[in-house]
């Protein structure tokens, strides 16, 4: 059941980055062009393929100017948790 989830969200992730293409106005010839990927490695990000390289999708971020929008978005400081549990931040190993 855990890799269904996954899956749906490699999906939904896709349609989102399809829809800032959209958005913006740029096709994917632009967008590939941009990331410095081909057009198939574009499909596949924007369909959800959970095999696409993490640089090829932050390339993808960067060429549509939401990359610094998305590291943002995971910053542990942003949340309560992460605030209340910052001093774990300057850890070197986990426990």
């Amino acid at each position: 059941m855990a890799g269904y989830r996954i899956e749906r969200q490699v999906s939904t992730f896709g349609e989102h980055v399809r829809g800032w293409r959209m958005v913006l106005g740029l096709t994917a010839e632009q967008v590939s062009q941009r990331a410095g990927i081909t057009r198939a490695t574009l499909r596949k990000i924007e369909t959800g393929n959970p095999n696409v390289s993490f640089n090829s999708v932050t390339q993808v971020l960067r060429a549509l100017g939401i990359l610094d929008q998305v590291v943002a978005s995971i910053d542990p400081l942003d949340s309560d948790i992460g605030r209340l549990r910052a001093e774990k931040l300057t850890r070197t190993r986990a426990r």
